[in-house]
């Protein structure tokens, strides 16, 4: 049985590119399937394919798998590298994922994902500037613990797939997140999976409306790369 994989705008969907990089980048064959995000609520055109009414879901067979966690959960039962080979690096791995699948609120509300563009953002909030210098701590410690050049070692893992939105933000914002978080970012950002999710981001012709106001209500745009 086939994979298909079902993701939204390449510029903004960032819960789309976890799977979409892990995929890619460890080879496991699937076919793409765009649903852009149409208007300000696409929960109920979504939910045709979706229980939660959002993306990503994998589609396997007449199964539905959802959310980007159960999708590498999912995943990891079925294919090699989705979690590293070691053991304490795939415990750590594992906790890094559950921290950015559930934390990181105020980087999500404040530093909204928008691949094609940059921004100069607002004065950050105290709940901002501590995310990302967690974010910062978490990348430095995985980094220095296993040895990089990847988050939890010489592999591309899980690890790293959940934090790549979190690479585009970085520069889409000049976030900083240290000298080896970085390092990580510039490394991830020239990936073929990563390239490949930027090309076809700067081809996107279409804009919704309600992810562009969100985008200037997080700072002010002094760049745009995106085809009109």
């Amino acid at each position: 049985m086939s994979y298909t994989l079902i993701t939204a705008n390449r510029n903004y969907s960032s819960w789309s590119l976890r799977p979409w990089a892990l995929m890619t980048m460890l080879g496991i064959p699937f076919k793409d399937r765009l649903e852009p995000f149409a208007s300000v609520s696409n929960h109920d055109a979504f939910r045709t394919f979706s229980p939660t009414g959002q993306v990503p879901v994998l589609l396997h067979g007449e199964r539905t798998i959802y959310d980007s966690l159960g999708i590498t959960l999912y995943l990891a039962d079925r294919h090699d590298g989705v979690w590293p080979e070691e053991e304490a690096a795939r415990a750590w791995a594992m906790c890094a994922v559950s921290e950015m699948h559930g934390g990181f609120s105020a980087l999500r509300n404040d530093c909204t994902m928008n691949v094609g563009v940059r921004v100069q953002p607002k004065p950050m909030s105290d709940a901002l500037h501590r995310d990302v210098q967690r974010i910062a701590e978490l990348w430095t410690q995985g980094l220095d613990s296993f040895g990089g050049p990847f988050l939890a070692g010489e592999k591309f893992s899980a690890a790293d797939a959940f934090f790549a939105p979190v690479a585009f933000r970085v520069r889409t914002y000049g976030l900083d997140v240290g000298r080896a978080g970085q390092e990580w970012v510039n490394h991830m950002l020239t990936l073929p999976p990563m390239l490949g999710w930027e090309k076809d981001a700067l081809t996107e012709t279409w804009r919704e409306v309600g992810h562009e106001e969100e985008l200037r209500a997080c700072g002010e745009l002094i760049a745009d790369y995106r085809q009109t």
